[in-house]
């Protein structure tokens, strides 16, 4: 197995562990009383990240990893781990409002509104430059600002309703 394959194997378990974290998350959140918001953009979403993943599998085969950008991604593993870690089970690929809870402000959130989508934007552009992949990197940089244009909206007008 090349490194590039390992990368992505590392890349794509990740992701689908996410999901199952994010589905028993959800119902959990759900079951308390919780809301979901902007359910419609979901499906594009998810259509984005998996054509991402489905790209770069395509395209790294023999093809030589950057080091430096790799340990860059090593580090926004470890800023994505203490996202995940400090929203804990309030944590889903969906954008659930819990009923009478304020949104977190602990962990990376006193640094920053949206911690999350920060490492999510800096690994759609890292990732694909290991690889040297330039325009895998500038062609879903673009997709995700505007997905992440409606989401972000969605989100903060979400919490503005629960606030309401």
């Amino acid at each position: 197995m090349t490194l590039p394959y390992a990368i992505m194997i590392f890349i794509t378990l990740q992701r689908i562990s996410e999901l199952f974290i994010a589905r028993s998350n959800t119902k959990a959140l759900m079951a308390r009383g919780a809301v979901e918001y902007g359910r419609s953009h979901y499906p594009v979403m998810v259509l984005m990240h998996g054509s991402w993943l489905a790209v770069l599998w395509g395209t790294v085969g023999g093809r030589p990893v950057n080091l430096a950008l790799l340990a860059v991604f090593a580090v926004l593993q470890a800023m994505r781990v203490w996202v995940l870690a400090t929203l804990g089970r309030r944590w889903t690929t969906r954008i659930i409002v819990p009923h009478n809870e304020p949104p977190i402000t602990g962990g990376p959130f006193r640094i920053m509104r949206h911690p999350n989508y920060f490492v999510v934007i800096c690994e759609i552009a890292v990732v694909p430059m290991i690889f040297g992949l330039v325009w895998v990197a500038v062609l879903y940089s673009v997709l995700n600002a505007a997905m992440l244009w409606v989401r972000i909206r969605a989100e903060n007008a979400a919490y503005c309703d629960v606030a309401a």
